[in-house]
């Protein structure tokens, strides 16, 4: 499983993309976040997270099979 970041959560993480290895599959994006707050604390501090699962927005209920690419994008600030 692919998983890209974007902005403050490329810095988080301190790499543009991270690939799960088999060991660790999430069945949904819920689980998925979960899996990141546990491995890099400081997506607590984001007041809001967006997933996109092969380049579509995700909710947390939809599942994941392990092929999919998945991108993290940060809050946004306009202006």
């Amino acid at each position: 499983m692919n998983v890209l970041f974007f902005g403050i959560t490329k810095d988080i993480v301190g790499s543009s993309e991270i690939n799960f290895s088999d060991e660790f599959k999430p069945v949904n994006v819920a689980e998925l976040k979960k899996q990141l707050i546990k491995s890099y604390p400081e997506f607590l501090k984001l007041n809001s997270l967006a997933v996109a699962v092969n380049s579509e927005y995700a909710n947390d209920d939809l599942p994941l099979n392990g092929n999919e690419e998945i991108a993290i994008i940060p809050p946004v600030s306009g202006g």
